[in-house]
């Protein structure tokens, strides 16, 4: 399974959701891969630190490699490390994916990650890319390369807005590009179930027929502590509220994947 975590707003919480998500499937002992497409390097740090940036061969260097035909012959496999906790593999990002963006669109090197993912996923069971924040040359490649996307939404007018023109490019992308891209479900984060304004806009998402997932994540500061301390919450706080959520959210990824399953079978 190739699984995106896009939308084009910041501050909705896909760094936390993709890591986390990535950190549960690992710590149910299926080999999990997390690419880091987003230049910040957030979902990088939070899983091996500053030094990641440090790292010889990264998310860059891969889609440099596809730049020269005579550069040294570097699979994406060669892009990939072990992270400390069992089963969980990273792809880190650098800042020089934003000095390459550029040449890599004007070169048509669009499918490349598609085609690197079609071979990583005969070793890697789960495989979940952490996105930009912004439709690029990058969060393009992804959804091109991702057999479902999850789109994080955090409950705020604006944040509405964002999310129907995001229906929009992924339509596109999936008649243009991905026709199996499958919109497995949108996650409510950050939820708080008191205030008036979050249940508005989830009930008019539903009204609109839209798939939103029953688990909804709680705004927690548990959240900041785990990527400050960079450990993923099933790790450190197993028993919190919103590990347990997460836990949900992950079960009820496995249960759609089964459910589509059956009906193609």
């Amino acid at each position: 399974m190739k699984r995106v975590i896009f939308n084009q707003k910041g501050g909705v919480g896909k760094t936390s959701i993709s890591c986390n998500l990535a950190a549960i499937s690992a710590w149910k002992g299926i080999k999990t891969l997390l690419i880091d497409l987003d230049i910040q390097g957030n979902s990088s740090e939070y899983l091996v630190g500053d030094q990641f940036r440090d790292l010889d061969d990264n998310a860059a260097d891969f889609f440099k490699q596809k730049l020269s035909l005579f550069g040294k012959n570097k699979a994406a496999g060669d892009c990939i490390y072990e992270t400390e906790f069992d089963n969980l593999y990273l792809m880190p990002s650098n800042p020089e994916l934003a000095v390459i963006e550029r040449e890599l669109e004007t070169r048509h090197k669009i499918y490349k990650l598609r085609d690197a993912l079609n071979k990583l996923q005969e070793e890697y069971q789960h495989i979940y890319i952490d996105t930009p924040p912004a439709l690029n040359f990058y969060s393009r490649s992804a959804l091109i390369a991702a057999d479902s996307l999850l789109i994080p939404f955090d409950c705020d007018s604006f944040s509405q807005g964002a999310l129907m023109g995001l229906l929009e490019t992924v339509e596109e992308i999936r008649e243009d590009h991905n026709p199996d891209l499958n919109l497995e479900g949108i996650v409510v984060n950050q939820f708080q179930s008191q205030a008036s304004l979050p249940q508005q806009l989830i009930e008019s998402l539903k009204e609109q027929g839209l798939p939103l997932f029953e688990q909804y994540l709680n705004s927690s500061v548990k959240m900041k502590e785990s990527r400050s301390r960079q450990i993923p919450l099933v790790h450190m706080a197993p028993s919190h509220k919103l590990t347990q959520q997460l836990l949900a959210l992950h079960e009820q990824l496995g249960s759609k994947q089964k459910t589509q399953r059956a009906r193609s079978a």
